[in-house]
């Protein structure tokens, strides 16, 4: 079946030619620039590791942080423990003074930690180590205090020494009984007798002999063979005795 032909009447009006500007070129559509297809990117070589080695384990026959002087320090020192005195111990003159033996403490003590050797194999060394940190906090233990220090002192110059290395506890109970002791004779054992002692003491300070010379007096009813209330009664009666005589003087006619 054939179509008829369409007269030009027939045919849709074309739309009319864009007008132009002098000047001014025609616009024409933006060129899209041609894409090319996505390559994946390559991923880097990653250099293969090998596995780290683990650490060598620490030797036995030395300690951690240990050189060879206090490795062998170590082992004269443990060898004779039982002939050392707590001065010898801390590795200190017996004329130390207490900023000494607490510097010489801190010292061994860090040194010697039982904790820095936890993971040495060597179970001589440890026990070795082990036991001269008991010895080092045992001669601060003593040496610190001042009255044990002493005692101890005495202990250790005298003939007994190789029995009295150690502080014991009947060192203890005789370091005790000899403080007592002293205490006692100081200010005396009866409680009245510490009373009227005390109270002459302060009259001391103040001056006042006369006062003195009276609670020393009621001092010694209670204690009559107390050397220090006898002591301190001559010393106040001496002084009372030269305050009459500067009073004495002191009215004479000139």
């Amino acid at each position: 079946m054939s179509l008829p032909a369409l007269a030009p009447s027939d045919l849709p009006p074309r739309p009319p030619a864009a007008a132009t500007v002098p000047g001014i070129p025609p616009m024409t559509a933006p060129r899209v620039p041609a894409i090319s297809p996505m390559v994946p990117p390559i991923a880097p070589a990653v250099p293969s590791i090998a596995p780290m080695a683990p650490p060598p384990p620490p030797s036995a026959a030395k300690g951690p942080g240990l050189d060879e002087h206090q490795l062998a320090d170590l082992q004269s020192r443990c060898a004779k423990l039982d002939q050392l005195d707590y001065f010898e111990v801390l590795l200190l003159e017996r004329t130390a003074t207490p900023a000494d033996i607490k510097k010489a403490f801190y010292r061994e003590s860090r040194t010697y930690h039982p904790d820095r050797f936890f993971h040495i194999d060597d179970k001589q060394l440890k026990e070795q180590v082990h036991e001269l940190y008991k010895r080092v906090t045992e001669a601060y233990y003593v040496l610190r205090d001042d009255t044990k220090r002493k005692k101890y002192l005495v202990d250790v110059t005298g003939a007994e020494r190789a029995q009295k290395l150690r502080f014991t506890e009947a060192s203890e109970s005789e370091t005790k009984a000899a403080a007592k002791k002293e205490q006692e004779e100081q200010i005396g054992t009866h409680p009245k007798g510490r009373q009227f002692y005390q109270q002459s003491q302060k009259d001391i300070d103040a001056g006042n002999w006369s006062a003195a010379e009276r609670n020393l007096k009621m001092a010694l009813t209670y204690e009559p063979s107390n050397p220090r209330y006898k002591e301190s009664l001559a010393e106040a009666q001496k002084r009372l005795s030269e305050e009459a005589k500067a009073k004495g003087d002191s009215f004479k006619i000139r």
